[in-house]
């Protein structure tokens, strides 16, 4: 099942995707619900095809904003080098980086996200914008100390996910957070499909276009630690809760390390397209004066 955040009519909602059309199920459960990470914690995500079955759509997917599939997590817990091609590559760039031993982890705010189709935000004070394609990973079920084999239960669904970094501000400092933080450059969509759909995310293959042009191709096989491996060794740092987003990291394909680099520029549109989940679509606009 596919299942999005969106707004229609000047009021946010979610629902779930059925061909060209979404079912409102923030409205027909009347609220209970305000949140799709709500419904995820909820004991009736477990029954999330009896509540579609037999409903016809109440809008069309031409009608709603994507809203980021989930709003408000408590969490985004992203990896940076977590692919080996993209490790080679920035080792290439001139940057003295061993493999990593242990996950190598920062964290977004989730003000800084978009949904899908919305505009990447260049700001004013950096033209040094770049995209990063990377599979979004959802928690369903919460916990602390996951085993690994244990973690794909506590998985609600996969994403995509455009990491958009500000390089300039990324390397003002070994904590990159400033330039991963900026408003309007977390690209999460179109929407969440959900686990059972995807039984194993080890090797899903990621493409991100540049203006219709492949500017990344890679599989979730070249990740260096796996998305079981990755929930193990944040839930040691943190208790894990429903809407909880971990972003897996980016592969080969940065604009940074290409020589001369390129950035993203006003109308340029970016596409991240994973395997058995959809295309993220993105434009890139100018922060407003």
């Amino acid at each position: 099942m596919k299942l999005l955040s969106f707004s229609c009519n000047g009021r946010d909602s979610w629902g779930a995707v059925v061909g060209n059309g979404v079912i409102d199920l923030g409205l027909a459960l009347q609220g209970q619900y305000p949140l799709l990470q709500d419904f995820i914690g909820s004991p009736d995500f477990a029954r999330r095809d009896a509540l579609v079955q037999g409903r016809e759509p109440d809008l069309l997917l031409s009608d709603i904003t994507h809203l980021p599939v989930i709003t408000r997590p408590e969490k985004i817990v992203l990896l940076v080098r977590n692919y080996m091609d993209h490790h080679n590559e920035v080792v290439a760039a001139g940057l003295k980086r061993e493999v990593p031993k242990f996950p190598p982890l920062f964290l977004r705010v989730w003000r800084s996200q978009i949904g899908h189709g919305a505009a990447i935000v260049r700001p004013a004070i950096s033209h040094e914008l770049d995209w990063e394609g990377e599979l979004a990973v959802v928690i369903g079920k919460g916990g602390r100390h996951i085993p690994e084999s244990e973690a794909l239960s506590h998985v609600a669904g996969y994403a995509c996910y455009n990491d958009a970094s500000v390089r300039e501000w990324q390397f003002h400092a070994q904590q990159i957070a400033a330039g991963k933080n900026f408003n309007g450059t977390g690209g999460f969509g179109p929407w969440l499909v959900t686990a059972d759909e995807i039984p194993d995310p080890s090797d899903l293959k990621l493409e991100t276009r540049l203006n219709g042009e492949v500017v990344q191709s890679s599989s979730t096989s070249n990740m260096i630690f796996g998305v079981p491996r990755l929930i193990n060794y944040i839930s040691t740092i943190f208790d894990l809760v429903p809407g909880d987003v971990i972003v897996t990291g980016t592969p080969a394909g940065t604009g940074w390390t290409l020589k001369p680099p390129r950035f993203l520029a006003p109308s340029d549109v970016v596409e991240v397209d994973i395997e058995k989940i959809g295309v993220l679509r993105n434009s890139v606009q100018d922060e407003a004066a």
